[in-house]
């Protein structure tokens, strides 16, 4: 019988070994499940921009659809049986031994996430694409790092009346000769920590003003008598008012008219180079050409490739009418701009929202 009792031990001890690898599995699953959510997730709205993009390009109607939430519930069940079972028989004078051992072991591994999706339609369609953004949000992220010039040429129609390009279909236009001067002596003045921002109460309200700092270098200086000019603004005040419409109603105000997510996913469809074979079939409109401003070329705001073929190397890519429309990788700028667009997009949220992607895991 020592034979036995070796064997149902040795048994015992690893069926017990292995329910214990098999308690707390809630645990484990955290790093790997919010990663690999967060890559999804994240990878899904990318690619829905896109698509969105590529739509409005060829006159289809915008769809978005969030994530409101993600719940994954996990189980795990065993079972296992063990017994001895045979003919015993003697070895001369030796103990009793037995035959044929039956061990049994079955178990299920279940994974069942829950992903619940919700539309973006009327009124906070209307809202998250179609308000203006405040100036006020988009000088804040002037405030926090933006470049002032990616962040005008996305997101604003017109600073004090000076225009801005313009690829919708409906008014095509470029932009006023002195509108890229002035972004160019903007970013200047921005990368030399000269302009900030500040609450201030103007007729017992609170409003933004734009500060320009005093006590900095000749070629800086130079830069914000410029765009004081160029903006036709009191050239001898520092502060000004920061309000939104197309037109200021003093020299120390500045009127910012500031595009909704709607007009500037439109604006970035315009750069999209479409197949020519599409334009000749009269899918899409060409591709809208800016003029160069003082015999220099302007440099598109994003880039967006297409080809019959999958890209190779794609930061984002898609599939629409039979061809593939794709940002490459390695086009860093193009990339920036259309990650600006989706952090940009979160400033619409208006009202109550269900809250960001909730990822929920009851796991024993």
């Amino acid at each position: 019988m020592k034979q036995t009792v070796k064997i149902v031990f040795v048994l015992s001890v690893a069926v017990t070994l292995l329910l214990c690898g098999c308690t707390g599995i809630g645990p484990g699953t955290v790093a790997r499940d919010r990663f690999d959510y967060t890559t999804a997730i994240s990878d899904s709205w990318k690619t829905q921009m896109l698509l969105n993009m590529v739509k409005t390009r060829y006159g289809d109607a915008p769809v978005f659809l969030d994530v409101a939430s993600v719940i994954n519930q996990y189980a795990v069940e065993q079972e296992f049986d063990l017994g001895v079972s045979g003919e015993f028989y003697k070895r001369g004078a030796g103990e009793p031994s037995f035959i044929n051992p039956n061990v049994g072991a079955k178990g299920r591994y279940t994974d069942r996430p829950t992903i619940t999706y919700s539309p973006l339609t009327g009124e906070r369609f209307a809202r998250s694409l179609m308000t203006p953004i405040p100036p006020a949000a988009l000088l804040n992220l002037v405030q926090s790092g933006f470049r002032v010039d990616l962040v005008f040429r996305g997101c604003v129609h017109s600073v004090n009346g000076v225009r801005n390009r313009s690829g919708g279909e409906a008014m095509p236009r470029v932009a006023d000769p002195e509108f890229y001067p002035l972004l160019e002596k903007m970013r200047r003045i921005q990368a030399s920590g000269t302009i900030g921002l500040r609450l201030q109460k103007v007729d017992d309200k609170e409003t933004i003003v734009m500060v320009f700092r005093s006590e900095v270098d000749e070629t800086i200086e130079a830069n914000i008598r410029e765009v004081r000019r160029i903006l036709g603004l009191d050239p001898h005040a520092r502060v000004f008012k920061v309000v939104y419409g197309s037109l200021p109603a003093s020299d120390k105000e500045i009127a910012i008219l500031s595009r909704s997510i709607l007009e500037i996913i439109i604006d970035l469809a315009s750069y999209i180079e479409v197949p020519s074979v599409h334009v000749a079939e009269k899918r899409v409109h060409p591709t809208f050409k800016d003029e160069p401003v003082m015999g220099v070329p302007v440099t598109a705001l994003i880039r967006v490739n297409s080809a019959p073929h999958k890209p190779a190397d794609p930061f984002v890519s898609i599939r629409y009418s039979g061809h593939w429309f794709w940002i490459d990788d390695k086009d860093l700028p193009s990339k920036q701009v259309f990650s600006f667009l989706m952090f940009v997009f979160t400033l619409t949220e208006i009202g109550v929202k269900e809250g960001a992607p909730i990822v929920t895991i009851p796991a024993g």
